[in-house]
């Protein structure tokens, strides 16, 4: 079939809905223009490190750069994240109104960002060939890419090169891979295979997007290769050495995840035995997950089913007594985010928390003070960036399939009826996951009618049979 292209896509009606502004005060751009590094003069200088940087193609908002070295006893990390918190004045105008947005927003046709694009675009992004003010972050890790210790410092430091995720992925087949990051795969395998051994689970579902297609807009399913999760384990890893850095200090902030609850993983047992898909004892859901071949219609179904093992996501925040609950399932150990600072509220203060501990010197009041709101900031600007992504999907989806109602498509079902929600089906022809009414069985590849394409109600649904 054709590819299919969705013609006058408004997404300002998304915006307006959701209250999205791009502009910033007067007073939060007049800190910007004034903004100065208020370490300058007490960094290290790390500018000789050829470090290099890893995002999608476009990305203006580099917040990390890596260098990762092969040594005779594993490897050595180094990791640089942009350092927000050196030029925005805790309780200033631009600080509030980061707080109030709590996270960059993406949209199809543009991005509603945390920061004024002068910073979080340019003075403080890590773009190549510029010298940047960084939280360097230095992991030693043994030869199964175990950590060793971790420390980070503020630093100057400058990208030498900007890669994205296809070239990375390229240069890796074709064995030249940037020095800088020549052991990344390697690195990355054994960091996915560590994280099978603590019980983590990552789910491979088809992740939509909305791309634009010459005047119009069109769904796709974002392309993942082994690079974007070569890269993402050194996030992940990072996140975890600042986790354990806060934990042993007893204060900071961190991303949380229950544990699956016992029913839902006996359901996904279920759903595995009804598909036919092998599950030996012992074996965890992390690792029966993973050595399925994602491009079958039994591995679309075990994905979709086993989003219901990894909900109840939260931040917690602590100064003092540890909480009970410190673990992240989805990662298999505790976790924080300190990564991206450019684009996520909270990334700040826990950056501003690791340097502190790593430094052995108190950590700010004003971080302290802020710990305890922030958990009630990130849940408000999580729960919004979900919903705009899933409003941009649907909407896109709709007016893909106006005046085509009726019309039949081939699907795979993903999750069967059971009373209390109906089926859903995954139409590849149009990259579409959508309703469904009737009981189609799941796994079950089937003929679908459309039956909704409702563009002011974003919604569309088929039917089956067809």
């Amino acid at each position: 079939m054709a590819r299919m292209t969705a013609h006058g896509v408004d997404f300002r009606s998304v915006r307006a809905e959701f209250a999205l502004e791009e502009e910033f005060s007067a007073a939060v751009l007049a800190e910007v223009a004034a903004a100065e590094d208020a370490w300058l003069g007490e960094r290290a200088d790390r500018t000789a490190l050829p470090l290099v940087t890893i995002d999608p193609p476009g990305s203006m908002d580099l917040d990390q750069a890596l260098h990762l070295e092969r040594t005779a006893s594993g490897f050595v990390l180094h990791y640089a994240i942009a350092d927000v918190g050196a030029v925005i004045r805790p309780g200033g105008a631009l600080d509030l109104a980061a707080r109030e947005r709590g996270q960059t927003v993406y949209l199809p046709d543009g991005s509603v960002p945390l920061h004024p694009r002068p910073l979080s675009e340019g003075s403080a992004s890590l773009l190549p060939d510029t010298i940047r003010p960084a939280a360097l972050w230095r992991i030693e890790l043994d030869h199964d890419a175990h950590p060793v210790e971790a420390s980070v410092v503020r630093a100057l430091v400058r990208s030498v090169a900007r890669f994205d995720y296809a070239t990375v992925q390229a240069d890796s087949r074709s064995g030249t891979l940037h020095p800088s990051i020549a052991a990344l795969p390697e690195f990355g395998r054994l960091r996915a295979a560590a994280a099978l051994d603590r019980g983590a689970i990552e789910l491979r579902l088809p992740e939509q997007r909305v791309v634009a297609d010459g005047d119009g807009w069109r769904v796709e399913i974002e392309p993942r290769t082994e690079a974007d999760d070569w890269n993402a384990e050194v996030s992940l890893l990072t996140g975890m050495c600042a986790a354990r850095m806060m934990l042993d200090a007893g204060v900071g902030v961190l991303r949380t995840m229950p544990a699956a609850a016992p029913s839902a993983v006996e359901s996904l047992r279920r759903t595995a035995d009804a598909l036919g898909v092998a599950w030996t004892d012992g074996a965890g859901v992390g690792a029966v997950l993973a050595g399925l071949d994602p491009n079958t219609a039994a591995s679309l179904v075990m994905m979709t089913e086993a989003t219901t093992l990894l909900r109840g996501a939260d931040y917690v925040a602590f100064d003092g007594e540890i909480p009970d609950a410190v673990g992240h399932s989805g990662i298999g150990g505790p976790y924080a985010h300190v990564t991206a600072p450019l684009r996520r509220l909270s990334d700040r203060f826990a950056a501003e928390v690791c340097l502190a501990v790593s430094a052995g010197v108190a950590v700010p009041d004003w971080v302290r003070a802020a710990l305890p709101s922030l958990p009630a900031l990130m849940r408000t600007s999580d729960f919004r960036a979900g919903r705009v992504d899933r409003a941009c999907v649907d909407l896109t989806e709709a007016t893909l399939l106006a005046g085509r109602v009726g019309e039949v498509f081939d699907a795979t079902v993903l999750r069967a009826s059971n009373g209390r929600r109906g089926a859903e089906v995954f139409v590849p022809a149009v990259s579409v996951i959508a309703k469904c009414t009737g009981d189609p069985g799941e796994g079950d590849e089937v003929k679908v009618r459309l039956t909704q394409a409702d563009v002011v109600g974003r919604s569309v649904q088929f039917a089956f049979p067809a």
